[in-house]
């Protein structure tokens, strides 16, 4: 039987969602406190590998067990007694047997905080602008984003995918509280690319790339073209949506 995981997660502590040897990662966290409430080794399928020092709001993880106890509430609260501060798990419920967490999931939204002026109960998870940037500009260069589709330019390099295409469906600055918050919203996402995105946006916001110059920096296909990848700590995996309804 197959079952779906809702969780959140800080990610300061971590090495990024995936296992991957000699670090400390979400789902190898995750799958030892299973193993060891289940009595059965364990391993998840996240619906998302966020990098190191990035947050997760809404994670969605599916694993597989045949001897699930029916009160799914006591191994929730088994999960978190064993997981710490950093991980939160908020329900896990039976799904159908061929439903999957990462390929059944139609889009996924991300969260950039930023705020004006130095603040130590926004900092890490926020970043510090400078007080000059332009969101106006901003969210012009942003608008041009759902009009393409190969975004190359703001993918890690060297990495395994097949291809670097994505369907941007929203990005935008808004105002939230006294933060300045960047919401995107895709198919997928590819390593790297949100931070990346937010970076060269910065760019044109400081004055030092034009809204027409984002557009050739997308155009050219080219890491180096583009700004710096922002720090992790203030980009949050905020929402993920299926075909279905999950709880």
């Amino acid at each position: 039987m197959r079952y779906f995981i809702r969780l959140s997660y800080r990610g300061a502590c971590f090495h990024g969602w995936q296992t991957q040897p000699n670090a400390v990662t979400v789902q190898e966290t995750i799958e030892k406190a299973l193993s060891t409430v289940l009595r059965v080794p364990t391993t998840i399928t996240g619906a998302g590998r966020t990098d190191t020092g990035v947050n997760a709001a809404m994670m969605i993880a599916h694993f597989d067990c045949d001897t699930m106890p029916q009160d799914t509430t006591r191994l929730v609260r088994g999960l978190n007694s064993l997981l710490g501060h950093d991980i939160a798990i908020h329900a896990i419920f039976q799904v159908a047997d061929d439903a999957h967490a990462r390929f059944d999931a139609t889009s996924r939204t991300y969260k950039y905080f930023t705020h004006r002026g130095k603040s130590p109960f926004l900092y890490p998870l926020s970043w510090q602008h400078p007080p000059q940037l332009d969101f106006d500009l901003m969210n012009k260069a942003a608008a041009l984003l759902p009009k393409y589709t190969d975004f190359t330019s703001f993918s890690k390099l060297h990495t395994d995918v097949k291809t670097n295409n994505c369907i941007i469906t929203h990005a935008q600055w808004e105002p939230e509280g006294n933060q300045m918050v960047f919401t995107i919203t895709a198919d997928r996402f590819l390593r790297n690319m949100v931070r990346a995105i937010v970076g060269t946006l910065v760019e044109v916001g400081s004055g030092r790339l034009s809204v027409d110059g984002f557009a050739r920096v997308i155009e050219q296909k080219d890491r180096c073209s583009a700004g710096t990848s922002m720090p992790g700590h203030p980009l949050f995996l905020w929402n993920i949506i299926y075909p279905y309804t999950i709880m």
